[in-house]
């Protein structure tokens, strides 16, 4: 990924805030990032593969959930713009952080170090 991919992805307001909230959170399936964010599914799902098809994310099925993540394969520099922007502007996400966070039946993970 070139600069001005990163900053093409990172220039629509629902892809920015996907992927800092993926970032704070680990990982994040479409219907936690479609109740954090008040946008319908087609459209979260959109915005997900722009980011699966730069490299950005990457994805994983856990029965009927996939669940996007950062992805392993991200360049450090781009890594580092990604959390810089997630520390200095989480007043940019309050409100999607609030309506995750009061998510009712959020799906459940299975814990990685249990896993084979």
């Amino acid at each position: 990924m070139n600069p001005v991919e990163l900053y093409k992805c990172l220039a629509d307001d629902t892809r920015l805030k996907s992927l800092l909230l993926i970032t704070e959170e680990g990982e994040l399936c479409v219907c936690e990032l479609t109740e954090a964010l008040k946008e319908s599914q087609p459209k979260i799902s959109r915005h997900l593969a722009q980011l699966r098809k730069f490299g950005l994310l990457s994805d994983r099925r856990q029965g009927q959930w996939i669940y996007y993540s950062l992805s392993p394969d991200l360049e450090s520099w781009a890594n580092i713009i990604i959390q810089t922007t997630l520390e200095n502007n989480r007043h940019y996400l309050s409100e999607a952080f609030e309506n995750l966070n009061t998510m009712g039946d959020r799906p459940e993970r299975i814990q990685s170090c249990c896993t084979s």
